[in-house]
């Protein structure tokens, strides 16, 4: 176990130094709104007066764009089913306040469908015969069922919205939707471990989902068997948990692809093909012999 603490701690160090340049060259950009200043003949007095009311309104403009941007989000689900609130399509989405982020996390943790998946994966327990201390029938299957169920619960609430209010962190994905396969299966991969800051909107290490991954397990002390508890079962269960997230950010990242093969929908309203055009005139661009960036 020690040996994989180590290992783990060492591939977050280089994704910490090494994924902004490489897997995330390609990603969303941050944008920058523009600034501008009104200068006014009159005297200072005026233009200090501009200068205070001007960050108000741009602040305000802000949280309202954030607003609309969440309840386009709230509105995202995988086969109509499955919440898919955290990712965001915009590459330009805005910083989320501290209360949005906790909503968010909140809603997602208290859908029907996260219900109905914590059962799933208490059938899976008891059929494995995972955990016998919680007993069998239904007493057990239904004590399965709520450990389960809070995993889930404490894992969104403290990874994507308690940490995040606190780190001043963007907790959603921000797919990426266009290049190679390779290139966004590993950047999907690297936003485990890296995130968008709410002020720079620079990419930096995902300290929200990391620990709150490992909180989450710490937590799961409290309900599991007493022989299930201790520093071991908080590892092993912050690892599951960080795999897990990044196979689902693999899958949140193609799902619009295959939903558009499959079923013929396209969950981002026509984002990608903007992305695809860009894409191109991006190529177009490029002096002939050399690579596109």
């Amino acid at each position: 176990m020690a040996l994989l603490l180590m290992a783990l701690c060492g591939a977050f160090r280089t994704l910490a130094q090494e994924t902004p340049a490489a897997a995330l060259a390609d990603a969303p950009a941050p944008q920058v709104d523009g600034q501008s200043s009104n200068q006014d003949s009159t005297g200072a007095q005026v233009q200090s007066s501009d200068q205070v009311q001007q960050p108000a309104a741009a602040e305000q403009t802000q949280e309202q764009k954030a607003h609309q941007q969440v309840q386009e989000e709230e509105q995202q689900r995988i086969l109509g089913v499955l919440p898919n609130f955290g990712t965001t399509y915009r590459s330009d989405a805005v910083s989320l306040t501290a209360g949005q982020k906790i909503g968010l996390a909140f809603r997602s943790a208290t859908d029907p469908a996260t219900f109905g998946i914590s059962f799933i994966v208490a059938g899976y327990h008891e059929a494995n015969d995972d955990y016998p201390e919680f007993g069998w029938g239904a007493e057990g299957y239904f004590k399965r069922a709520g450990a389960a169920y809070l995993d889930a619960f404490d894992g969104a609430m403290i990874g994507n919205g308690i940490l995040p209010a606190i780190f001043h962190q963007d907790p959603r994905y921000f797919r990426l939707g266009h290049g190679s396969t390779v290139h966004r299966t590993l950047y999907a991969m690297s936003t485990t471990f890296m995130c968008k800051h709410d002020n720079s909107r620079r990419w930096e290490p995902n300290y929200s989902n990391v620990g709150g991954n490992l909180i989450a397990g710490a937590i799961s002390n409290l309900y599991y068997p007493g022989q299930n508890s201790g520093w071991e079962q908080t590892v092993e269960s912050g690892l599951i948990v960080t795999v897990e997230g990044m196979a689902g950010g693999v899958f949140d990242e193609f799902w619009p692809d295959i939903s558009r093969k499959l079923f013929h929908k396209d969950p981002t309203h026509g984002l990608d093909a903007q992305a695809r055009e860009t894409d191109a005139s991006d190529k177009k661009k490029q002096p002939l012999g050399t690579e596109p960036k």
